[in-house]
């Protein structure tokens, strides 16, 4: 068999689904097998509801010699392999495979051990990343990436997509934060990544396998690196009369050389779905506002704030509130988190986005969603991590709707293209999954997709570890218009199609 593509490989076999369940009920308990459709029906979809697939089994091993035995299986009878955390994932990353396992890694939720010498804490990849955090916190320690679904997002998950958050801008995103994985091959070997030593022998793998969305094996046990809790944080909230003074603020800031905690931008939309969901005193009549976090020693906080607020009186601000307790400082950072569910509020679906721009084109893209909600007919709120670019559009549409499913599709791939546009990427933290795969082709040639897949099957040559994501074929790209087809024929014609 040809296995120059592992996605033509996973589509050249046919799985054995009577001999795989035969073999995995000999080496699971019965109640981690779930078949019937009232039990897997609810691992249709991750995160990103608008695309469902039913999967024909759903397991839910309990530990390791269990995701062993179970991916031996899957390769013994060709059974393709979706892994799941949480399932709060944005860019459909764990949408079942239709001939294929769902296998759920939420039963290896315990914190193995938690080092507040050495600063490190060693997880399964079900817990939670909120857990980290609280079991941490009599230690003084805590662990940095906090995703806005932290209280339920799991660490295995956030390793798959590389997730950031709120204050991602100065302490970095998962890779930044994560010192080893432990991980299971295609083929049932067990191999460690990375380390707590400075530094560790062989090919530094570990940053490629962190974001690689279930490509290359499955997470069972994580290293995460903890940090000492700040004596002290306080929040900016500032108000502007329009978005782009907004994104002046952000340029200013870090112009001045100063890194903040949390720099988050809400547009006027944002606010008013966000503030009857929290009440936290958000000001309703801006265009825009603007979440700045300092945080230290008391006098580091005092000299930054300063500095902030003056920076923003001079971009244009017409309101400045700065926190005064921490109950205070979490109430001004509910309402940026709770953006997204509090789109429920005024739309039946919502479709968040996640594209990555350079600071400076800030205004030029925000204006540019503007038009477009004019040119699709749909609207659209903003809401982003705007230290670093990251954006998160929410979509607003009716799944009722037929054609306003498409609209928001065409929405979405048009911001996602600008980003490119621009000098941007198609993801920050959400991953590309299903959701960007046609974009992969816009932001990157042939060739480059081609590296990604000979090391994809280095890991994976039988293309059985989450195919169908992430990494589009020849034939998808000429469909999708983004690769050059001489008159109508493609060079490799017996490519297979996705």
């Amino acid at each position: 068999m040809d296995l120059a593509s592992p996605v033509a490989a996973a589509q050249a076999v046919v799985p054995d689904f009577p001999g795989f369940l035969a073999r995995i009920g000999a080496d699971l308990p019965a109640h981690c097998i779930l078949t019937r459709v009232d039990q897997t029906r609810a691992y249709e979809c991750d995160g990103l509801s608008l695309y469902r697939e039913l999967p024909p089994v759903v397991v839910l091993p309990e530990n390791e010699a269990q995701v062993i035995a179970l991916l031996q299986a899957c390769r013994e009878h060709n059974v393709p392999v979706v892994p799941r955390g949480s399932g709060t994932g944005l860019s459909g990353g764990a949408t079942p495979h239709p001939q294929g396992v769902v296998i759920g890694l939420a039963k290896l939720n315990h914190i193995v051990r938690l080092d507040p010498q050495s600063c490190t804490a060693v997880v399964g990849p079900g817990v939670r990343n909120l857990a980290i955090s609280e079991a941490a916190a009599p230690h003084g320690l805590y662990y940095a990436p906090d995703p806005s679904s932290q209280i339920a997002c799991s660490i295995g998950g956030n390793v798959a997509e590389n997730s950031g958050g709120v204050h991602c801008l100065k302490y970095g995103l998962t890779v930044h934060n994560v010192l080893r994985v432990r991980m299971v091959t295609i083929e049932g070997e067990v191999i460690e990544l990375g380390g707590e030593a400075p530094d560790t022998p062989g090919l530094n793998l570990l940053q490629s396998f962190i974001g690689s969305e279930g490509m290359l094996g499955l997470v069972t046990e994580v290293t995460v690196r903890l940090i000492p809790s700040p004596q002290l944080a306080r929040v900016v909230m500032a108000s502007f009369p329009s978005v782009e003074l907004a994104g002046q603020g952000v340029t200013r800031i870090i112009a001045d050389g100063i890194i903040p905690a949390g720099l988050e931008l809400m547009d006027k939309r944002s606010v008013h779905m966000v503030e009857p969901f929290v009440q936290a005193g958000y000001d309703l009549e801006a265009e825009a506002i603007l979440l700045c976090e300092s945080d230290g020693t008391p006098d580091e906080v005092a000299e930054e704030i300063s500095r902030v607020e003056t920076l923003l009186r001079e971009v244009g601000a017409t309101r400045l509130q700065v926190s005064t307790s921490e109950a205070e400082r979490l109430k001004f950072w509910a309402g940026r988190k709770n953006a997204f569910p509090a789109a429920g509020r005024i739309s039946p679906d919502y479709y968040c986005m996640d594209g990555t721009i350079p600071r400076r084109h800030l205004g030029r893209v925000l204006g540019a969603i503007a038009q477009m909600e004019t040119e699709f007919g749909l609207r659209c709120s903003n809401v982003f991590h705007a230290g670093d670019g990251n954006l998160h559009p929410l979509i607003l549409f009716d799944a009722n709707q037929p054609d306003e499913v498409e609209r928001a599709e065409a929405f979405g791939a048009a911001i996602l293209e600008l980003c490119v546009e621009v000098g941007g990427t198609i993801t920050g933290e959400h991953g590309v999954g299903i959701e960007k795969i046609n974009q992969m082709c816009t932001q990157f040639s042939r060739e480059e997709l081609d590296a990604f897949s000979a090391f994809k099957r280095a890991f994976d040559p039988y293309g059985l570890l989450n195919p169908l994501k992430l990494i589009p074929t020849l034939v998808r790209c000429a469909e999708y218009g983004k690769m050059h087809v001489h008159q109508g024929e493609l060079r490799f014609p017996d490519i297979p199609r996705f």
